[in-house]
């Protein structure tokens, strides 16, 4: 819709957030990267106005630039995690994190990404595990974690290059992986295999296994995990008997998802 064909929206409506949102929307998969000429014409804006929204959105992180070159930072995903956590995905998920909690007798988590930790937006405790108590809102660093790793492994090579660039990576225990090129290696192989186990480097004494939650694009939106004490589970406990039951969990969380999506576009 051109600017000319909008409707009269009254006197609350504030035209630049809509043409801001606009420019933002103007990228897909199709178009991940787009000079500025490519963006005024793919929105309908001038060169200038154009300029200037996406000028102020690599001020705010969530475009880069190379000059010419203009493309989304993984930073706009806080928009839509924001909108997850908020509307649905803890709903959705605490039955099926019950029923997950009561098959395998393990605690169950779901998390999304906040800036460069996890927050906690479902959970299901059995038993204390973590000298921490863990509850909704609860937040951990991703990189020491197995739905942060997760999360992560969702990132672009360019989003993961930024991650690691600035991340500080801090010894909270003595397993606690604080190499980069460590780090990286790992999270490239959770992408790869579709699940991560973290053995001890948040809190000793804690086995934690996490598997993604996607959207219908393929998007890793969430993280659902389970925690074992490392006494009574090896890393091949972990992977026999608590893998299955969930990527049995998460998949039924992204069905039930995808149901709400279709309801709520229908409606």
């Amino acid at each position: 819709m051109t600017t000319e064909e909008a409707p009269d929206r009254g006197a609350h409506f504030v035209q630049s957030l809509e043409r801001g949102l606009m420019v933002v929307r103007a990228f897909s998969a199709e178009r991940p990267a787009m000079t500025l000429s490519e963006v005024a014409r793919a929105t309908d804006l001038t060169r200038a106005a154009a300029r200037r929204f996406l000028l102020t959105l690599v001020d705010l992180g969530y475009v880069r630039t190379d000059g010419r070159m203009f493309s989304l930072t993984p930073r706009v995903l806080e928009l839509g995690y924001a909108y997850v956590a908020s509307a649905g995905l803890p709903d959705v998920a605490q039955p099926h994190l019950e029923d997950l909690s009561a098959r395998v007798h393990e605690s169950a988590s779901v998390s999304v990404l906040e800036g460069d930790d996890i927050l906690y937006v479902a959970r299901v405790a059995t038993s204390r595990i973590m000298a921490v108590s863990i509850s909704v809102g609860t937040r951990f660093p991703a990189s020491t974690t197995s739905m942060g790793r997760v999360l992560l492994a969702g990132y672009d090579d360019a989003g993961l290059d930024a991650y690691l660039d600035r991340v500080e990576l801090r010894p909270l225990t003595r397993f606690t992986v604080t190499d980069t090129a460590e780090l990286r290696a790992e999270i490239l192989r959770v992408r790869a295999q579709g699940y991560a186990i973290v053995d001890q480097e948040l809190e000793e004494g804690l086995r934690s296994l996490a598997a993604p939650i996607r959207d219908d694009a393929g998007r890793v939106i969430a993280a659902a995990n389970v925690s074992a004490h490392a006494n009574r589970s090896s890393i091949e406990d972990v992977r026999r008997d608590l893998l299955p039951a969930l990527l049995e969990t998460t998949a039924r969380i992204e069905a039930d998802l995808a149901s709400v999506a279709r309801r709520d576009t229908a409606g």
